[in-house]
């Protein structure tokens, strides 16, 4: 048995999808062991919910311009979008817009337990921009958002749902939602 995090944005408690997201954790075998809302949740939360890090923000920023040009995009429109072309600074515009984003409004923390539960999740969610989300997954079938777009509206991605990306990262975010928090 393992446990992952999730956290439904808040795009998906504004659209109601709340019940929708949860039944379909629930329809894999997955368990519900934890819920918790925050409305909105403090800066603090976000601000340990991700990283800080010099590595964490080139790989944000290099995924990013990745995303870009995979949309046909230019470096030029990076740059209108974002301020600045290299990785480190679109990281930075990343992490500021995710905060943003993320404070917004209601989010709900849930702890989902079973079977291969990181791994389940995270297939179940698809890809972060929903646009490039495959159909059945949740991000496919409920998200509407993509990079182009939302970086023109010089705001985040509305993608519905994080999902912890490993044992360590669950047992850390977990940490942060349900235990000692700020």
């Amino acid at each position: 048995m393992s446990q992952s995090l999730v956290l439904l944005k808040p795009d998906a408690v504004r659209r109601g999808l709340i019940g929708r997201i949860l039944q379909r954790l629930e329809d894999t075998g997955l368990r519900i062991r934890n819920i918790k809302m925050y409305d909105p949740p403090d800066y603090c939360h976000i601000l340990k919910h991700y990283e800080s890090t010099d590595e964490w923000l080139f790989n944000v920023g290099k995924k990013t311009i990745e995303d870009f040009v995979s949309a046909g995009l230019t470096l030029e429109e990076v740059k209108r979008d974002y301020g600045v072309t290299d990785e480190m600074g679109i990281g930075r515009v990343v992490k500021n817009r995710l905060i943003e984003y993320l404070t917004s409004g209601t989010v709900v923390a849930v702890i989902v337990e079973g079977n291969m539960a990181i791994e389940k999740v995270r297939l179940m969610i698809g890809h972060t921009i929903p646009a490039m989300a495959a159909p059945g997954s949740i991000r496919g079938d409920y998200g509407t958002d993509n990079a182009a777009f939302a970086a023109a509206s010089k705001r985040s991605i509305e993608n519905l749902i994080h999902a912890s990306d490993s044992p360590e990262t669950a047992e850390k975010e977990i940490d942060l939602w349900f235990g000692s928090g700020c």
